[in-house]
């Protein structure tokens, strides 16, 4: 019998929403020791790698002296990555080394998804689901070795696990959704955007779920009517200072040149993506305006995919293999260590990868007869967008992370099911 159905009604409710508060309290606590602990160890003094976070940090600094987007070596207009994370970490960016505060807001951002994530493991299952997705979360390499990294991973987690949050509501919700929520569920889709742009895929696949959900128009296009909201000043932002279009980013280009080389479609690298096949690009000038330089490499980067046709099915499948930590591990701790994470960290969020995602197939199995379809559908919404940036551009821990909130909650609801039915067979003997 379930310690739940010793007491009913009223009652029985306070018990169980004091144990969830206390069990997502304790994951909070959990996940904050190790997070500051690994900070004050070790992170507080230490200078960034070159890689994206001198980008994220040094535009934040911009921000806070009033400069607003430009590039960081050259004056000319910026948007190498999406606005989101220097934004959040420009208030902290003004006194002489942000670097540790920086890194204190993307641990926040890490603290706020667990909180979240248990919220949304709640309304998936009972209050055990939210708190074992909450412990999922605090103790998960995958998620932890992000926060405190000046980069946007934290943020996009924390922009994905919000958004399915909004969106649970108005998809399940018994009265007429309530149109303030889904204008709310379209800014949360533009935000992550603005976080990570392959995260815009969200847009049109909410929309989408939201019209065979309610079988009309008006809640669909407040959804987008909330995203351009979030998104449209910085597109317009863009539009305004470049030579070429640019919507969200500059950063395709680069990204599809790295992809698209040799390097990455030969040898024991196949299907990541290559820094020095972006180093070797003959025409490179750090002078040249960097929406023209990006059309440039992605011309670049289509011509060759259109020579190399034949050996795609083979890239895409490494790719695949990459993201889903089947192949090319040692390409894959590489990247992770470039990106400031630990070795042994990143060799613990595989080994945890491969124990969590066939609990999530399980959970997501499980959740066929418990759970609202169209809540079902949501979950895997951020998998097609991993999976689709993954077959267009490579594979990579990084390129997972915004399907993570998935696994773990799809894995607590497998755990739980676990114990349940532990207890199950104990109380029958």
């Amino acid at each position: 019998m379930s310690s739940d159905a010793v007491i009913d009604g009223p009652e029985a409710l306070a018990v169980q929403d004091r144990r969830f508060r206390r069990g997502v309290g304790v994951a909070v606590v959990i996940g904050a020791l190790w997070r500051l602990g690994i900070l004050a160890v070790d992170k507080w003094d230490q200078e960034l790698l070159f890689n994206d976070s001198l980008y994220y940090s040094a535009q934040a600094r911009q921000l806070a002296d009033g400069v607003f987007f430009r590039e960081i070596f050259v004056d000319r207009p910026g948007a190498e990555h999406g606005p989101l994370t220097s934004i959040l970490m420009a208030p902290v960016s003004w006194m002489d080394d942000p670097v540790p505060w920086q890194r204190l807001v993307t641990i926040a951002c890490g603290l706020v998804t667990i909180v979240v994530l248990g919220l949304l493991g709640r309304r998936l299952g009972t209050w055990r689901t939210g708190v074992a997705a909450s412990m999922i979360a605090a103790v998960y390499p995958n998620l932890w070795m992000n926060d405190g990294l000046v980069m946007s991973e934290s943020v996009s987690v924390l922009a994905v696990s919000s958004t399915l949050l909004v969106a649970h509501d108005v998809l399940t919700a018994d009265a007429p959704i309530r149109l303030r929520s889904v204008g709310l569920l379209g800014v949360l889709a533009g935000l992550s955007t603005l976080a990570r742009s392959e995260l815009g895929l969200l847009i049109p696949a909410l929309a989408v779920l939201l019209a065979v959900r309610t079988r009309t128009w008006r809640p669909t296009l407040l959804v987008v009517i909330g995203a351009v909201l979030a998104v449209g000043p910085w597109v317009g932002f863009n539009l305004s200072r470049f030579e070429q279009p640019v919507l969200l980013t500059t950063n395709d280009g680069t990204t599809l040149l790295g992809a698209y080389c040799d390097a990455s479609f030969y040898g024991p690298h196949v299907g990541s993506w290559s820094l020095p096949c972006q180093l070797e690009d003959p025409d490179y000038s750090m002078d040249e305006e960097p929406s023209v330089r990006s059309e440039r490499q992605r011309a670049l980067a289509l011509e060759y995919a259109r020579d190399n046709v034949r050996a795609l099915p083979k890239v895409v499948a490494a790719r695949v293999a990459r993201t889903l930590d089947l192949y090319g591990f040692d390409g894959l701790v590489g990247m992770d260590v470039g990106e400031e994470r630990y070795r042994w960290a990143s060799w613990a969020g595989i080994v945890c990868w491969w124990v969590l995602a066939p609990l999530a197939v399980v959970g997501a199995v499980l959740s066929r007869r418990r759970m609202n379809s169209y809540v079902r559908w949501l979950l895997l919404v951020p998998v097609l967008a991993v999976a689709v940036t993954t077959v267009v551009f490579y594979g990579a821990h990084r390129i997972r992370s915004s399907m993570e909130p998935t696994v773990v909650l799809f894995a607590a609801i497998a755990v739980v099911a676990g114990i349940d039915a532990a207890r199950r067979r104990v109380v029958r003997r």
